[in-house]
């Protein structure tokens, strides 16, 4: 007897959701990242305040090559865990609040895992909810930018780019990849006058070093298109999930950053000029 999938919208991105993609043939998996025609959605949750401006729509992707420390959802690293959605259906659930996303000055934030990985599937989406009207914004930790074309680009209104940590060595420890991809596309989203919303995961003992936070805050001014920093602060809500899937833990013993620490990273940006909160 079949299992019966969870539904694509979910209260919380916290869920713990795997192998809900795993029956998908392979050959049809490939045939549908050349085409954008189906992604795999860890999940679609609604009413969201903090993945950009107003109130939003999320649809949290599956799959991602990075491998942070501090990841709170690393569910999404595979993507057969999540659930095959045909681009059909993704865009019927989008219009459903079409309406509703204008009026409270909202719109379609495509987050993950990491987004790109998906990237025809995540261009046609943001086509449809820009012919839509829609507002659109990309949380991406901008490593595959380069997939994307110039004209795609046009299609989003907003990227919201995480920037891990400035030193290469420190970032490969903490993702296990390198960052030149990232700033690369900063650069090239500068170039084109796209805005930036900066998105800087603030854990302490990892990425709370002062000098560090400068270089991203003296870069991140130099690019002229980052209308905002958010410093998030870590949390140990994504713990289970690792102790779930059986992945070794390395923070368990990390505090949250006090107020205090936060304070003063935010005044690090602000001091380059930056809007941080």
């Amino acid at each position: 007897m079949q299992t019966q999938q969870p539904p694509l919208e979910a209260t919380s991105p916290f869920e713990l959701r795997v192998n809900l993609g795993k029956e998908v043939p392979e050959s049809e998996v490939r045939s549908a990242l050349a085409s954008g025609d189906m992604g795999f959605l860890h999940s679609f949750t609604t009413g969201s305040t903090v993945d950009g401006p107003g109130v939003r729509v999320v649809a949290w992707t599956a799959g991602c090559m990075w491998r942070c420390r501090y990841c709170h959802n690393p569910d999404t690293w595979t993507m057969s865990n999540g659930i095959p959605v045909t681009m059909t259906k993704a865009i019927e659930e989008l219009r459903k609040y079409r309406h509703g996303l204008k009026i409270m000055s909202g719109g379609l934030t495509i987050s993950g895992g990491e987004p790109l990985m998906q990237h025809r599937f995540v261009a046609k989406l943001f086509a449809a909810a820009s012919d839509m009207g829609i507002h659109t914004a990309l949380d991406s930790n901008g490593y595959y930018g380069a997939r994307l074309t110039d004209a795609e680009l046009e299609t989003i209104s907003l990227v919201l780019l995480d920037i891990k940590t400035w030193d290469p060595e420190r970032h490969r420890s903490l993702t296990g990849m390198d960052n030149a991809p990232t700033l690369e596309f900063a650069r090239r989203l500068a170039a084109r006058r796209r805005p930036i919303w900066l998105r800087y995961v603030l854990v302490p003992g990892l990425t709370d070093d002062p000098e560090d936070i400068s270089k991203i805050a003296a870069f991140a001014s130099e690019l002229g298109n980052v209308e905002r920093v958010d410093v998030l602060p870590f949390h140990q809500m994504g713990q289970y999930k690792w102790k779930k899937l059986g992945l070794e833990y390395t923070l368990e013993d990390t505090p949250s950053p006090s107020n205090e620490l936060v304070e003063q990273t935010c005044a690090l940006f602000r001091s380059a000029g930056l809007k941080a909160y």
